[in-house]
């Protein structure tokens, strides 16, 4: 588990705000330079954006068709300002689990701190932050069946973070405001309960998975399996079908009660292609066509064969 050393009840976005933006500033006489990957999530890319306004320096690495990033060009991008490295554990829209510890390692050898994004891992892959080799951590309730708007930021002792939030003298003086109480119980249950049954909760949600990628891929022309398949989120399916109107097609799912998602959860309103699928090189006859598919513990087979129903009826009257 990861209930150690030091804590800050945040969630996600602010927990990936504050670990970059703090991390960065507070070693800034160190050195300006932050390396990233194409692919991570809003919190992070846009945090970068921000602090490249401020004068910092960010190295967005290229990810292949699958999604990993290549480590020999992330060991190049470092330089000696490199003070913090900043890779997702698993990537919200196609699953892709990035090598962690080999990435610490290196971290560790040239002597610069790192953090992951592991929203998107909560509940679901392993959170032994020794094992995984990080210095900091976000984490976000709802994605393991806690309350939403509160999560964890895991920091290493000695790791040093400039303030984020000021105000009063609240958690150690690093964020200021009144601690949602009920909040920070209910995460720590639920990640508490969702590490109790993870081995049987991953098997079950891996094998609908399986089930419902096996029974779109063979039964509809020109689709795509976004991201590899061996090494991904055990409740994601990325697909993307040739020519079709992702957003349509999302919009005839939803009349049926189906809620998907055509990328990122948090932005599938916005009419830009996906980045994460344009990092991968998505050819433009698929790439407006995708839809994420995110299978929880609660999901049934009946649920993916009704699924499969609509999409049939919906792509036939297309």
């Amino acid at each position: 588990m990861i209930l150690q050393k030091y804590i800050l009840p945040l969630g996600g976005t602010e927990s990936d705000n504050t670990a970059i933006k703090g991390i960065a500033r507070a070693y800034i006489s160190k050195g300006n330079h932050i390396i990233t990957s194409s692919i991570e999530h809003p919190a992070i890319l846009e945090s970068c954006k921000s602090l490249e306004a401020e004068g910092f320096k960010v190295t967005y690495l290229p990810v292949d068709s699958n999604g990993y990033i290549n480590l020999n060009e992330l060991k190049r991008s470092i330089t000696s300002s490199t003070t913090l490295i900043s890779i997702m554990y698993a990537n919200n829209e196609i699953g892709t689990i990035q090598p962690l510890h080999a990435i610490s390692k290196i971290a560790k050898e040239y002597n610069v701190l790192f953090h992951t994004d592991a929203v998107q891992a909560g509940g679901v892959l392993p959170l032994d932050v020794e094992e995984l080799g990080v210095d900091s951590l976000s984490l976000s309730a709802h994605k393991f069946y806690g309350p939403k708007g509160v999560g964890v930021l895991y920091l290493k002792n000695g790791v040093m973070l400039n303030k984020f939030m000021t105000g009063g003298h609240q958690e150690r003086g690093i964020r200021a405001g009144t601690e949602n109480v009920a909040g920070i119980v209910g995460t720590a249950k639920a990640l508490e309960l969702a590490y109790q049954n993870l081995e049987i909760n991953n098997f079950k949600i891996k094998k609908l998975r399986d089930y419902c990628l096996n029974r779109i891929v063979n039964t509809f022309p020109n689709v795509k399996v976004n991201g590899g398949i061996t090494n991904r989120l055990p409740g994601n399916c990325n697909i993307s079908f040739k020519n079709i109107n992702g957003n349509k097609l999302l919009q005839r799912l939803d009349a049926n009660g189906i809620c998907l998602s055509t990328g990122s959860a948090c932005s599938s309103e916005l009419a830009t292609p996906s980045h994460v699928l344009s990092a991968i090189k998505t050819p433009k006859e698929y790439i407006h066509g995708s839809l994420r598919i995110t299978i929880g513990k609660n999901n049934t087979k009946e649920e993916i064969d009704y699924l499969f129903y609509c999409l049939k009826k919906i792509l036939q009257f297309d």
